[in-house]
């Protein structure tokens, strides 16, 4: 008899629709269904049983692993085993309602973005937040291109100082081995020495710039975007069980519907405070990176432009100079570890 009660258990259907009430189903509640119908009619996670035919056979092949006794298994078992018993029962049962809470989320806020990306749907708009948000994604992608061109003019530079460098070399050489043209080979060993000299010395401001740069886009703005991306988030799941509630607030006012109109007001409520707490961060995280970025930006645009004119004009005093007013160290010359182009 028990054995028939639990195989109807195990098959049997309850129609169950979004708001928890027994009936018709809908289409767009389907998935909040299946997880309800798995909890109610699953299998009992304290009972074990050995099947010897497959799913959904006749329960004559059913034998339950209570009724299988040795000499010393007349009695109900020990505490510690309904203990251990009650400890699986308490996991398995959480990891459900999680996944349930999982897959209940993730099909109001699909519902919710597919519903206002057909136009069906409201959404809520913070236009002058939106517009800064825009506007750090466009700042973002126009510094990456300058990134990216740095370090273009980087490697460029690296691969002329080092070709000076190899000239260098082999003007002095030919002075030594050429009597004839001792002089004119010398002079422009000397020339092409301090050419690489001041390369390097340029090459350190410009590999400042470019560290300086990629610490502002990839650190410091993927960070505040990050954040944005969260806020994001958080705005269509409160749109989500906002529409959720509104929903609910249109039909019966039985006691039953009122009780889930209640629970659904208190998870609107929780998804609000969220959505406005990050909503306050991406603001205060803009302001900041705003003014970071003049800050920073204003001491890079400087150094680039004082290091590659005095380069230029072949000044060597005040391009070492000018490392010197932004703290950069240079690795002294003709030294056995590789430069810090190399490095990179």
């Amino acid at each position: 008899m028990t054995d028939s009660v639990m195989s109807k258990a195990a098959t049997m259907e309850i129609p169950i629709n979004s708001n928890g009430d027994t009936g018709a189903l809908q289409e767009d509640d389907s998935l909040e269904q299946d997880l309800q119908q798995v909890m109610v009619s699953g299998p009992n996670l304290n009972e074990t049983s050995i099947v010897s035919g497959g799913y959904g056979g006749t329960a004559e092949g059913i034998i339950p692993t209570s009724s299988i006794k040795g000499p010393n298994m007349h009695h109900s078992s020990s505490s510690s085993s309904v203990t251990a018993e009650e400890t699986t029962h308490g996991v398995a049962v959480e990891k459900i309602e999680a996944m349930r809470k999982w897959s209940l989320n993730t099909y109001k806020c699909t519902k919710q973005m597919l519903s206002e990306r057909f136009g069906r749907g409201s959404k809520t708009v913070d236009l002058e937040l939106e517009a800064q948000i825009e506007l750090l994604r466009d700042t973002k992608r126009k510094y990456e291109n300058v990134l990216r061109l740095a370090r273009a003019l980087t490697n460029h530079f690296y691969n002329m100082v080092q070709t000076q460098h190899a000239l260098g070399d082999t003007f002095a050489d030919l002075s030594q081995k050429s009597p004839e043209l001792r002089d004119e080979f010398g002079y422009n060993a000397e020339t092409q020495k301090l050419l690489c000299k001041n390369g390097e010395t340029l090459l350190g401001a410009i590999n400042f710039f470019v560290s300086s740069i990629n610490t502002l886009v990839n650190k410091t703005m993927e960070d505040t975007l990050m954040t944005v991306k969260m806020f994001e988030n958080a705005r269509l799941e409160f749109d989500a069980y906002r529409s959720d509630l509104e929903e609910l607030s249109l039909g019966p006012r039985d006691a039953v519907a009122m009780a889930r109109i209640e629970a659904a007001q208190q998870q609107y409520q929780v998804h609000k405070e969220k959505y406005e707490r990050l909503r306050s961060d991406v603001t205060i995280k803009l302001k900041f990176l705003e003014e970071n970025k003049v800050k920073v930006m204003h001491k890079q645009l400087l150094l680039f432009h004082n290091a590659i004119s005095a380069y230029f004009a072949g000044n060597q005093q005040q391009l070492e100079e000018t490392l010197k007013q932004f703290n950069i160290k240079l690795r002294p010359l003709g030294a056995d570890k590789p430069s810090w182009l190399e490095e990179q």
